[in-house]
């Protein structure tokens, strides 16, 4: 079988490990090119002080530092010491952090444990016990010694046929018909192009500037992190890695010498053209700036007293990349086939990131669920050189700290807001950020509401206990408390009792249109999408091995033109590189905006005001029709993701303002949140995809079978079990005793089964609801299981779903 010609840029340790993966899945004709010497290249592997510290909250990335653990023991001792790591806490807040953590670690397959302070001090005997109040080890932590493991792997490949080019510096990236052909070099002076059928940028924070080639933006900036070793101490035995976060700091040992690294310090970006010209030893490698260290070494000193015999010394700035989200990024540029990218990776990743990629392009997908990491994840809004910066130094600063799941970045904002956002701010939006969108989590303006129900409830002294039941607020803790308000119970209640106005602009909006649009759809997506115009249809997006790519809302708007409802970017780059010739795929988001009316009295609202027969039998369930509202042309959609009456209406952004306007009635309508939005829909046990499903189900085990028309021809059909009831795995409803957040792990008869997708209170059923991933075996209504939170056992039970109308008499009425 012909193999293609593929050229990986840079020798990094990503690039050896990338080429190592390759070759050893049949792809032998690798061609590795750096500007530097082998192996030792000048890059962040040249001088990363190698520390591999597995648990993370994302699955992915601990399953990246997992596989990276497994496979660079197996090089050898020279190439990775298994030591351990320990993370202490020096305050309270930490200690609980760790607890979250170590809840992490259990979900994701991580052997770690809580320690006390005294197998702290056992750990690590330096520390002094008075300053740690606990810790959390992992055994199967460790120190990989970067630029070794990238010779070891690379090593193996030219065993297998690859090639490895020193001091070949890329100059251009030849390109034919929007298709990568070569890569042109200058090496000792003399120009020529390396034919390729595929080219990786795995350049590390050269990686913008070879972007540019390419005419890719590549979203990273290189900044200089401090790292300084102490003078010679008396012997000390091996000990695991180290890290002090509540001062931003990590240890590591060298001999007799203790290596320090801080992000205590201020961001300090370097140019892609600063990068050379201000190296000193290696390019990677900056001028010291001892100023910025001074008082990372006092706080050092005190975590470990005996740094105070000796002085720092050996200190570098040495450069890693960022980006504004913090994943790396993995993915094909959008405009040029064969041009892929594998940049932003740390030592800890390298070799998950590069099995990744292997697979992607060997198999044509990857085990691992890339969704975070894949390079179209981004807005063009996002790509901005000035966005790239001021979230790569602010990730800089926020590596160490204490991240709540739906904490918000505080700047650059706001960049994207609906044409509802004067009027949402007029009522107290609470607005947190995804994606660049400004999004109201609730309204001030409904206290008001909230304290009538509330007043209702308390005077009726038998309905006393309801009013705790119907705010849920003493089921949540300090965690599950922030970011949220009471309010979210009332706006709860006005979209199940009456009507509520959800601002769903943010939404992706893909228009696919031409002549084949139906046929592209109809092989791209499970459910039947080839029906008459006026038509809304529910459906997914599998890869080829059946694994969820997105849930899409597909409607027909006339035979040749659909409005697809998406998750996101990467919904958009999926279906803009599959379109065959003469089907056009566009992005409707930025020029128009979406209000979801939901209740039982939405009919009732928007009648009057509507040229559009809004009855039962005038306008069906999952059916759409354009018309106006006031002076507004919309498309109405009957669809719900809050399991009430009603219709999303679309309009143009111009009109967006209006629209809200025509349809606001003060004592009627109701503006409503995430916070309640999140609650709703759960209580519907309506999926969301990117948290309870992504690429590693089918659609079977996230309970969609519905979704799935097994008797047309899609992509990822012939993967999927011959049955529905074929499955080991099943999502399924869980109702505990409190609130938690999400990632938790899940325990039956004391040993880990699962762990916990999203999570909320359910303001309507008065429980706490957690959706988790379990074996079939547990997944029966009425089957017990606890829930680990912050180390607490959080008892729960399987529950028959939907939790709420499964009869769906509310939303078809």
């Amino acid at each position: 079988m012909s193999r293609p010609r593929l050229v990986i840029i840079g020798a990094g340790i990503v690039g050896c490990a990338l080429a190592d993966e390759l070759t050893e899945r049949g792809w032998t004709d690798v061609t590795v090119v750096d500007q530097g010497p082998l192996f030792a290249a000048g890059g962040s592997s040249s001088h990363a002080p190698g520390l591999v510290f597995e648990t993370n909250p994302s699955k992915t990335m601990t399953e990246f530092a997992a596989y990276t653990v497994r496979k660079y023991r197996e090089l050898g001792e020279h190439c990775f010491r298994q030591v351990g790591g320990l993370e202490v806490a020096t305050t309270p807040e930490r200690w609980t952090d760790l607890h979250r953590k170590q809840g992490w670690a259990e979900s994701w397959g991580v052997e770690g444990r809580l320690v006390d302070t005294e197998r702290c001090a056992e750990l690590w005997p330096l520390l002094d016990k008075d300053k740690v109040l606990g810790g959390f080890h992992v055994p199967g932590d460790g120190l990989a010694a970067a630029v070794a493991c990238g010779q070891a792997q690379a090593e193996r490949a030219v065993e297998r046929g690859a090639r490895f080019l020193a001091r070949h510096t890329v100059v251009g990236i030849e390109e034919q018909g929007g298709r990568v052909t070569g890569v042109a070099v200058l090496t000792s002076g003399q120009y020529r192009t390396i034919p390729a059928d595929v080219v990786v940028c795995a350049a590390g924070f050269w990686g913008p500037a070879i972007g540019r080639l390419a005419g890719l933006t590549v979203p990273l900036l290189p900044l200089a992190h401090q790292y300084a070793k102490s003078g010679p101490l008396a012997p000390q035995p091996d000990g695991p890695i180290l890290r002090h976060q509540d001062r931003d700091l990590y240890f590591r040992q060298h001999g007799d010498r203790i290596g320090i690294g801080s992000y205590a310090h201020r961001p300090m970006p370097v140019t892609q053209e600063e990068i050379g010209p201000k190296g000193t030893t290696m390019p990677s490698v900056q001028a010291f700036t001892e100023e910025d260290f001074d008082p990372a070494w006092r706080d050092a000193v005190e975590l470990l007293p005996a740094l105070a015999e000796s002085k720092y010394e050996d200190g570098i700035n040495g450069i890693f990349s960022f980006t504004p989200d913090g994943f790396p990024l993995i993915g094909e540029a959008p405009h040029l086939d064969g041009f892929w990218l594998a940049e932003a990776v740390w030592v800890t990743h390298s070799a998950g990131v590069a099995r990744a990629l292997a697979e992607v392009l060997v198999d044509g997908r990857s085990g691992y669920d890339l969704h975070e990491c894949e390079l179209g994840r981004f807005e063009p809004v996002q790509l901005a050189p000035a966005f790239v910066e001021e979230r790569g130094r602010q990730n800089f600063v926020e590596v160490y700290d204490i991240i709540h799941p739906l904490q918000p970045m505080e700047s650059p904002r706001p960049l994207r807001t609906s044409p509802f956002h004067s009027r949402q701010k007029e009522l107290g939006a609470f607005f947190l950020e995804s994606a660049g969108w400004e999004r109201p989590h609730w309204f001030e303006a409904n206290v008001l509401l909230l304290e009538e129900q509330v007043r209702r409830r308390r005077a009726d002294e038998a309905q006393g206990p309801e009013v705790e039941e119907f705010l849920g607020a003493a089921q949540r803790d300090e965690w599950a408390a922030r970011y949220w308000s009471p309010v979210a119970a009332a706006e709860s209640w006005a979209t199940r009792e009456r009507v509520a106005l959800y601002d769903m602009t943010p939404l992706k909006r893909i228009e696919v249109s031409g002549p084949g649009a139906a046929a592209f759809l109809q092989r791209m997506t499970t459910n039947n999408v080839d029906k008459k115009p006026g038509s809304v249809t529910y459906t997914l997006l599998l890869d080829i091995k059946g694994g969820i790519r997105s849930d899409l809302t597909v409607a027909r708007l006339a035979e040749d033109r659909f409005q697809i409802g998406a998750n996101g970017n990467l919904d958009l780059d999926w279906l803009t590189r599959h379109a065959p010739g003469g089907v056009r795929v566009s992005d409707l988001t930025p020029g128009t905006c979406c209000v979801g009316v939901w209740g039982p009295q939405a009919r009732e609202l928007v009648q009057g005001l509507t040229d559009l027969d809004l009855s039962h039998e005038g306008f069906r369930y999952f059916t759409c029709k354009s018309g106006y509202v006031g002076q507004v042309p919309v498309l109405a959609m009957r669809v719900s993701y809050v399991g009430e009456l009603g219709w999303e209406l679309y309009t143009t952004a111009d009109m967006g303002l209006k629209l809200w306007d025509t349809l606001w009635s003060p004592g009627v309508t109701t503006a409503g949140g995430r916070a309640a939005f999140n609650s709703l829909r759960l209580e519907k046990g309506y999926r969301l995809w990117g948290v309870d499903m992504t690429t590693e189900h089918n659609p079977y085990e996230a309970g969609l079978a519905f979704a799935v028309k097994a008797d047309k021809d899609f992509v990822g059909r012939d993967a999927l079990p011959a049955s529905p009831a074929d499955v080991g795995r099943k999502l399924v409803p869980l109702l505990s005793t409190e609130v938690v957040l999400g990632k938790e792990p899940v325990r039956h008869d004391g040993r880990t089964v699962g762990y916990v997708t999203s999570a909320a209170y359910g303001h309507t059923i008065r429980r706490p609801i957690a959706y988790a991933w379990l074996p079939i075996e547990l997944a029966t209504p009425g089957t017990n299981v606890d829930i680990s939170y912050f180390g607490r056992r959080v008892p729960a039970e399987v529950a028959a779903e939907p939790l709420f109308d499964p009869g769906m008499e509310k939303i078809r009425r």
